[in-house]
């Protein structure tokens, strides 16, 4: 059982590393400032991949917390 958990925690770990170096960064310096006023000129790009990385993250950082509890209470 411990070692099915590990498995799992070890997956968990991996998918939030992915979606958290996925995640564009809030300032991407000049190429982000040359990329932002073309945004202004041809409209706002879409959100959708934004949020469903965001979202994941968050789902894969629960879910480590929660195996590294249940792995803390078992031990």
């Amino acid at each position: 059982m411990t070692t099915f958990i590990t498995i799992l925690q070890f997956i968990t770990a991996a998918g939030l590393v992915a979606t958290v170096l996925l995640q564009p960064g809030k300032s991407a310096g000049l190429s982000g400032t040359i990329d932002g006023g073309a945004d202004q000129i041809f409209g706002k790009k879409s959100k959708g991949m934004d949020a469903l990385l965001s979202k994941l993250s968050t789902v894969f950082a629960v879910g480590f917390l929660l195996l590294t509890l249940i792995l803390y209470i078992i031990a």
